[in-house]
This record gives C-alpha cells, sequence and structure tokens, in this order.
C-alpha cells in the first residue's frame, strides 16, 4: 500500500529505530498523506523529548523524495528560525505566508488574505500552541482569526494539506484556556481531523535532566495540577539549582561562553523582567546608559509601518511583530516629543536574516511595568500626535497620516536579556534561567505548571533554577 510505503520512507529518514508511538504516528501520516478527502487536517501533538522535530524532519525528507512540495510555516520569526535549524528547509512566518498587503481601508493599510498557489502541497505549522483563534481587535490582517485564516488559505490551494505541530502542555495563546489548533473540539468546526500524539520519551533522551524534569512536570500537568512537583538533580550535568548570590557570576560565564544571544532569562511577570535587565546589565554586562551600541531589544507591540518604508525589507518582512528580538547597531540621536523620549536608531532583525531598519525607538516603554503602553498612555500618545494632523480631510486620510507618524509608530521596546514566558515561547536558547517569583501553595496549579514546562523546554544545553522553592526538590 503506498500509505505504508510512505511510512517506511519517513522511518528511513530517522536516526533511530521508531518508538511505537512514532511508529503509529507514522502510520497515520501515511495514510492521511492519500487520504482523499483534502479538507481533513492533522494534528501530531508531541510532548517534549518524544522526538518530534526528529519525525517532522524525516517527514521533510520524505516528502521531498517523493516530489511532494513542503511549506513549513511557524507563528513567530523566531520559531521559524528555529524550525529551520532542525528540518534543513526554510520557514516562514503564517503571516508572511497566507497575507498580502491590500488597498487601504478607512485610512488603514490592511493585509488581505492571499491565494494559495501551491497545488499537492503539504503545510507543515510548528509551535501550534501559539496559534490563537480569538477576534483580534481592529486586526489589519484577514478576519482577525489566524486559525479560520491558515485553514482557508491552504484549502484554496488545489489538493494541499494542513499538519499542525505542537505541544499541549505549552501554554496556550494569552488569554486562553486551550490552544485552538490543537484541541479536538475546536478543530471539529473545520470538519475531519485526526490527532496523534506522541507521549513516549525516546530512549536518547532518557540522559537529559532538562527532559526528564520537563516530563515529571507534564505527567503533574496530566493528573490535574496539584501540588509542588518533585524536581530532580541528581547526577545531572544539564540542571543547576542556582542561589540567587551566584547569579551574576554564573550569567556572565555563560554569556563568555555561548553569547549574549544563546542565554536568556526567564521570568513571571514584566515588573520581574524589568528588574532583571537592569541588573544583567548593570551588574553582567556594564552597560550603565539607559540603551547603548549592541542591546539586545525585544519588540513588544506590532509595528507595521515601518517595514513598509523600505522596499527591499518589507519583501522579506510584512511587519515586525510582539516578540520579536533587534539588536541595536547605532543611536543617532534622542528625541522627546509629545510627552515622550524616542531614540533615531538604526536596529538589526535578527530572526530576518539580520537585516538592516532605520526606526525609532520609544525609550519610556523599557521600564514599563506594563508589557507595552497601555491604553490610556496610547490614548494620549494618539491625541497629541493628532494635533498635528488637524488640518488634513477627510477623516480617512488624517487617521491614515497619524498611523504612518514616526512618532506614533515608533518602535515600542524592553531590553530583551530577561522576558515573561509568553515572550520566550517559540525560541530556544542554550542556557535558559527561571525564576518562578512568589509561589505560594494555592499558585501551583495547571496554569502555572504550563508555565513552568514551557520555560523549563526553552533549554538546549544548560537549565538553571534560580532562587527555587525548596519544596520543589523535598
Amino acid at each position: 500500500m503506498l500509505s505504508q510505503h510512505i511510512s517506511k520512507r519517513i522511518s528511513s529518514h530517522m536516526s533511530f529505530l521508531p518508538t511505537a508511538d512514532q511508529q503509529a504516528l507514522l502510520d497515520s501520516l501515511g495514510a492521511f498523506l492519500v487520504e482523499p478527502n483534502d479538507e481533513a487536517l492533522f494534528v501530531l501533538n508531541g510532548y517534549a523529548g518524544t522526538g518530534k522535530t526528529t519525525v517532522v524532519a524525516a517527514l521533510v525528507h520524505a516528502l521531498q523524495e517523493f516530489g511532494r512540495q513542503v511549506v513549513l510555516l511557524a507563528p513567530t520569526g523566531r520559531a521559524a528560525k528555529v524550525m529551520s535549524s532542525y528540518s534543513g528547509h526554510a520557514a516562514y512566518t503564517i503571516h508572511k505566508k497566507i497575507y498580502r498587503q491590500a488597498a487601504m481601508r478607512d485610512g488603514v493599510g490592511k493585509f488581505s488574505l492571499n491565494i494559495n498557489q501551491h497545488s499537492n502541497a503539504v503545510f507543515l505549522v510548528d509551535e501550534a500552541s501559539m496559534i490563537s483563534n480569538s477576534a483580534a481587535e481592529q486586526s489589519i490582517f484577514g478576519s482577525g482569526r489566524l486559525l479560520d485564516d491558515l485553514v482557508t488559505f491552504v484549502r484554496t490551494g488545489k489538493g494541499c494539506r494542513l499538519v499542525l505541530v505542537g505541544d499541549s502542555a505549552q501554554l496556550p495563546p494569552v488569554g486562553l484556556a486551550v490552544s485552538p489548533a490543537l484541541d479536538a473540539k475546536s478543530l471539529s468546526f473545520y470538519g475531519k481531523n485526526e490527532h496523534a500524539f506522541l507521549r513516549e520519551v525516546v530512549r536518547q533522551a532518557e540522559d537529559s535532566g532538562i527532559l526528564c524534569n520537563a516530563t515529571h512536570i507534564r505527567e503533574r500537568i496530566e493528573a490535574g495540577g496539584q501540588g509542588f512537583p518533585r524536581l530532580q538533580l541528581g547526577s545531572f550535568p544539564d540542571v543547576h539549582r542556582l542561589p540567587g548570590a551566584e547569579l551574576v557570576d554564573t550569567l556572565t560565564t555563560a554569556y563568555s561562553k555561548l553569547g549574549v544571544d544563546n542565554v536568556v532569562v526567564i521570568t513571571r511577570s514584566n515588573k520581574q523582567a524589568n528588574r532583571y535587565n537592569a541588573g544583567i546589565r548593570a551588574a553582567a554586562l556594564g552597560k550603565e546608559e539607559e540603551i547603548v551600541q549592541g542591546d539586545r531589544l525585544m519588540v513588544v507591540k506590532n509595528s507595521y509601518s515601518w517595514t513598509e518604508q523600505d522596499a527591499a525589507l518589507s519583501k522579506e518582512v510584512d511587519f515586525i511583530a510582539n516578540g520579536d528580538i533587534v539588536e541595536l547597531q547605532r543611536i543617532r540621536r534622542y528625541r522627546e516629543m509629545y510627552g515622550f523620549r524616542f531614540a533615531e536608531a538604526t536596529v538589526v532583525l535578527t530572526d530576518y536574516n539580520n537585516a538592516e531598519l532605520d526606526c525609532l525607538l520609544m525609550l519610556d516603554t523599557i521600564s514599563m511595568e506594563s508589557a507595552a503602553l497601555n491604553a490610556e498612555q496610547s490614548k494620549q500618545l494618539f491625541a497629541k500626535v493628532q494635533e498635528d494632523y488637524a488640518h488634513i480631510t477627510p477623516a480617512s486620510k488624517r487617521y491614515a497620516a497619524i498611523k504612518s507618524d514616526p512618532f506614533f509608530s515608533a518602535l515600542q521596546v524592553k531590553h530583551a536579556y530577561a522576558v515573561t514566558c509568553h515572550k520566550a515561547q517559540g525560541g530556544q536558547w542554550k542556557a535558559v534561567f527561571v525564576d518562578h517569583g512568589y509561589l505560594a501553595d494555592e499558585m501551583v496549579n495547571v496554569e502555572f505548571l504550563r508555565w513552568l514546562y514551557t520555560a523549563f523546554t526553552r533549554a538546549t544545553e544548560q537549565l538553571y533554577l534560580v532562587n527555587f522553592d525548596k519544596r520543589f526538590f523535598e
């Protein structure tokens, strides 16, 4: 049978014999790929250490052998970069692939759903736990429902298939209890969908303390999430309990050995991340000014106008997304306008082939405890900018001018040495330092355990547990 032949070809590209879980998955994938119903969906749900990325990489190679086109997608630029590295095949952001810039509506640039011109292609979408389907207020992308638009786009192609890959133990999108792109009930709206689950940790991962402890946390999640999981250090060389007093020296060593871009601190809140960033820059990196050349910054609000102004860049990047990392190349001058502080700067988009961008950075957001400007501050900025465009009519043209104003559209940024877990999701670092912050007994629930599991699984080589409560080890 053709489905069995496909299954065997996928297996042949794996470096070890498939586990029982993996073999069942390969058989299901083979059957799905010859399924006559083009609108069927396939969900590959796999926990950390179960060989999910190995199977996906093998699937990509097998499909290419069969002459089947493969399109790799991920929710963020960082996640796409990770997918490219483990698959050996170029990956793109979902937004870049499925949307195209359309004519302005109501004075605002919009992105409409693109036409899928692929035939018989398999769309593999990684980190699907991050895909939301909540109507985004005032979204400029399609319907505002990303999952709906993704499914619609794939189905408009001739004979195309959609495979959603993710880990349901990770954090769901902000504000949701489940990840709709991995949830059978949510996906039932689109018709037939098949699910395969990888639960069995592969033998090659058994010596990893990171994966051992992530597995314990995941098992506690499945059991209902009550009580502290018992973390294991033992003789594992990759997991370390770290007192706060040793943090600066350990971070400094990690930066020296691995490079700043391969190290991150993950925290529970923006307020905690701000404190860490200030301390790290002063004590570990020797940076005294608020912002200096070489600083790694995280964009904390989507920005659409800067890439539009650079024709070459706009071919690669549709917009700069919340969570993207940029590196500061140079500052030309500082500005104060409309009650806020800005820097005219050149940055490198590290998640997009290190493309350079000239832009304005908003400095006030660096130390704010909120994720970005709050509603009141945004309203204040809009009102003050609007005064400079009061002479423009009609209102739609005035609104368009405001939206493209460099101060109104300045990149809102924070330092990226310490970030919240939602901001880290989709990325991987060689060394990850995790601080759970204040933790009472009643706070150890499924939501917290998903946070902890997601934080642990960002680390590929070394995991440091900073100031962890002793009850994790008793």
